[in-house]
């Protein structure tokens, strides 16, 4: 028996010509419909824009129409004589006001801008968040298949191994040692299989939950394309680059933004208003006999001018409160800058040192598979025991599951440094779904055990 040689990522599946995979970019686009957490952003920020049109109602004059019929019954008794009177009376009123000076209201159109701002802010970063969360599920459901498969050529190898431990002991060839050993490993073998299985399951329901379906197979990566390095390939200019334009370190400073203005219009409890107040009614009143006095017209206009002078210390003490508010926003805004520059710093190493360990990882496999054949050998000869092959095989699987595992945890820190400068959208997405293998190469049914083995 020899082991199928296979390049780093072609021994994980079997390759499936005729079958559609889904890729990563369909599977983003996917969850953008089906994702509720998305769903929710989107509904968020069409409700934050309507914060302007609000703000700007404070600045516009508003009309009011009111009415009132009211039956009246009046007993007039001078002594003398006494009146009792009934009647209809019937009034209407259309009322107009147009604020003139009104700093609260000047503060709140203000406010109201960088309130769409933010509406603005908080949903581009619920997009990135989506486009990371997808990535992750994505990557996590091939992690989940590069296990079970790994699992599984892993019993097969050590079957194998089994039966030939068995047919060298019953010809004297082996000690029982030897089918011990293979028959203890084969049967963790079936236990790291179950556990594989039930971790592909989670990690396929994870990601039918935000695109609402699960896909039996997956465009995975080619081998072949090489993930480039982050570009400048300095730390220095990611770092600032995420302290100026991070995401959340823009919806921080928006906060500080409203919070300063909310100080403004909570001070403004103290300053006068101005109005400019207009009103036209029609009054007309019919007694119990039927007869109607003649219509009253009223109409009026003018400046309505109000003063505030002491509202029990509620004015000072909404002001103060602003104040501290603000105090918090600004140090809120430092810590969003210091985990920006954080966060751009871990994903710039991760990216750095995913290559690096990718590279390492590749020699270790070329290393690891000259040292199974040379086992192998070794074992035919006799100069090595069945434990020796065993041993050699499963660091050939632990070796190219590990890598596997690299570059997508490579690609994720790379998102993740856009990300971190705010610049992460699906043009990233595309960007990492270039290095995927066409359609045509699909990962194939993990249900199949034909490995390959020649």
């Amino acid at each position: 028996m020899r082991l199928a040689r296979f390049s780093p990522f072609l021994f994980l599946f079997v390759l499936l010509p005729s079958a559609e995979a889904m890729d990563l970019l369909q599977a983003y686009r996917l969850a953008q419909t089906h994702d509720a957490e998305f769903a929710a952003a989107r509904a968020t920020r069409d409700a934050g824009r309507e914060q302007m049109p609000q703000a700007r109602a404070g600045l516009l004059p508003s009309l009011a129409l009111s009415g009132e019929s009211v039956w009246n019954e009046q007993e007039i008794d001078n002594g003398a004589t006494r009146v009792d009177r009934r009647y209809n009376s019937h009034r209407h009123v259309l009322a107009l006001t147009q604020p003139i000076f009104r700093w609260q209201n000047l503060v709140a159109y203000a406010q109201g801008k960088t309130a769409v701002a933010l509406a603005e802010a908080r949903f581009v970063e619920a997009g990135q968040q989506l486009v990371l969360r997808v990535s992750s599920a994505y990557f996590e459901v091939l992690n989940a298949l590069a296990n079970l498969e790994a699992a599984r050529a892993q019993k097969l190898a050590i079957a194998q191994q089994l039966e030939q431990a068995r047919q060298n002991f019953e010809v004297g060839a082996a000690t029982i040692v030897d089918a011990v050993e293979a028959e203890s490993r084969h049967d963790l073998a079936e236990a790291q299989e179950i556990a594989s299985e039930n971790e592909l399951e989670i990690r396929r329901e994870t990601l039918r939950v935000m695109i609402g379906d699960a896909p039996e197979t997956l465009a995975r990566l080619d081998p072949q394309k090489i993930i480039a390095p982050p570009q400048p390939a300095r730390m220095p200019p990611w770092v600032e680059a995420a302290q100026a334009h991070n995401i959340s370190v823009q919806i921080a400073a928006h906060n500080v933004d409203i919070a300063e203005k909310e100080i403004a219009r909570a001070k403004a409890g103290h300053y006068p208003t101005l109005d400019l107040v207009a009103s036209g009614g029609k009054s007309r009143t019919q007694d119990g006999s039927g007869l109607t006095r003649p219509e009253t017209d009223a109409n009026s206009i003018g400046l309505q001018l109000n003063l505030p002078l002491f509202s029990g210390g509620g004015v000072s003490s909404k002001a103060r409160e602003a104040a501290a508010n603000h105090q918090a926003a600004l140090s809120l805004l430092e810590a969003a800058r210091r985990n920006a520059a954080l966060s751009a710093r871990q994903n710039f190493l991760g990216v750095v040192n995913g290559l690096a360990q990718i590279r390492a990882l590749e020699a270790a496999l070329s290393s690891s598979l000259t040292s199974l054949e040379h086992n192998k050998t070794g074992y035919e000869v006799g100069v090595r025991i069945n434990i020796d092959v065993l041993n050699a095989e499963q660091q050939v699987f632990t070796t190219r599951r590990d890598l596997a595992r690299a570059y997508h945890d490579t690609l994720l820190a790379r998102l993740r440094l856009k990300a971190a400068i705010g610049a992460l959208d699906e043009n990233d997405i595309i960007g990492v779904n270039m290095l995927l293998l066409p359609q045509e190469s699909v990962v194939g049914n993990p249900d199949s055990e034909n490995m390959g083995n020649d």
